[in-house]
């Protein structure tokens, strides 16, 4: 299986750099089986069934993206460098892996200043990444990061523009309740107030899960055979409550819908014993053609990178000649693309 298998050619204008004004007027591309419709995610009530049950990951986006100074004395005077840190994965004692730039302009030991109140020192360098060590933990820590930080917005939009005080509010869900991520679950940008209550309307369920996406989202894939790929780990929980919720719709012959890839990955982590049961920890799961799907039986996802993991996990999910007809007609009917862009919803045919 190789990474040219996931290719496609996707033309710049598609990637979107702003979301849908409101959330819910984004496009809808429906898959199920061999059949294509153009609808809008606003048409989500009319589309899925009472009893239907949509996974959504309340993970809340820290703006984990930091710019500050470093002040050193040298025989000139005083110096200053323009730092810029990005937050990756917390640490139990409240330290931080970040990727710094430029990293050679700050030594093991020294500190950047990024507002009145935040600074932090570096403490060790490994792998091309930092580890720092902020002033303030806790609440002063979460409340000067909101103060000082800014989303930490993916590489192909953050290259067309600097995000601003308006990515705050869009590249987060209505819904996001636990800090730690430093990527959207961007599937679920889509909903707003006014959709939810719609569908609880039409008798559609829902259960919270929390997976922190990683920068690590965002990595591509080095390797010609995908098998041979290493996934990046992600900290996720499953609860007794959400468990239960998922199992008694399995038995009840409803569907399982998780909204957007991250919500997948972690139900499946969690029902790898063959059943949906509580869970937490790190995952690295790898979904590629051939995986065996135990809770997922449709995926409501924004539309991928080529040649990413996640086109392997829906190729997995539909198969990889429907995903290359479904691209194919996104692309010809001007879908938007990636994280602030259109969706989809993917219903493979029943075996």
């Amino acid at each position: 299986m190789k990474l040219s298998d996931f290719d496609f050619d996707l033309p710049e204008q598609l990637i979107a750099t702003r979301p849908a004004k409101p959330r819910s007027s984004a496009r809808m591309l429906v898959a199920q089986g061999d059949t294509i419709l153009d609808q809008h995610v606003h048409d989500l009530p009319q589309i899925l069934e009472p009893g239907d049950r949509l996974i959504l990951n309340d993970t809340r986006v820290i703006p984990a993206r930091l710019i500050g100074q470093r002040h050193r004395d040298s025989a000139q005077g005083p110096v200053s460098a323009r730092i810029e840190v990005t937050l990756l994965e917390p640490r139990l004692n409240g330290d931080w892996t970040a990727l710094i730039k430029p990293l050679k302009k700050l030594k093991i030991g020294e500190d950047v200043v990024f507002s009145d109140a935040l600074s932090a020192t570096l403490k060790d360098v490994a792998d091309g990444q930092g580890l720092v060590q902020f002033n303030l933990i806790g609440e002063d820590f979460d409340a000067a990061l909101a103060e000082a930080g800014a989303m930490p917005l993916p590489p192909y939009i953050a290259s067309k523009r600097a995000a601003d005080a308006q990515d705050k509010a869009d590249y987060q869900t209505v819904f996001a309740r636990h800090p730690g991520a430093v990527a959207a679950p961007t599937a679920s940008l889509h909903f707003d107030d006014a959709l939810l209550a719609a569908l609880r309307a039409r008798g559609v369920e829902f259960t919270y899960v929390t997976l922190h996406v990683g920068a690590g989202t965002f990595l591509p894939v080095k390797v010609d055979d995908v098998t041979t790929h290493k996934m990046h780990a992600e900290w996720g929980r499953v609860t007794e409550q959400a468990a239960s919720e998922i199992a008694a719709t399995k038995a009840a012959g409803k569907r399982v819908i998780p909204v957007g890839t991250t919500a997948l990955r972690l139900i499946e982590s969690a029902a790898r014993g063959g059943a949906i049961a509580p869970w937490e920890g790190e995952t690295d799961i790898f979904i590629y053609p051939g995986f065996e799907f135990k809770v997922t039986d449709a995926l409501m996802t924004n539309f991928h990178l080529p040649k990413s993991t996640l086109m392997m996990l829906v190729s997995a999910l539909m198969g990889q000649d429907a995903i290359k007809r479904i691209y194919a007609h996104a692309v010809s009917s001007q879908y938007r693309f990636f994280s602030y862009g259109d969706s989809s919803l993917l219903v493979p045919a029943r075996g």
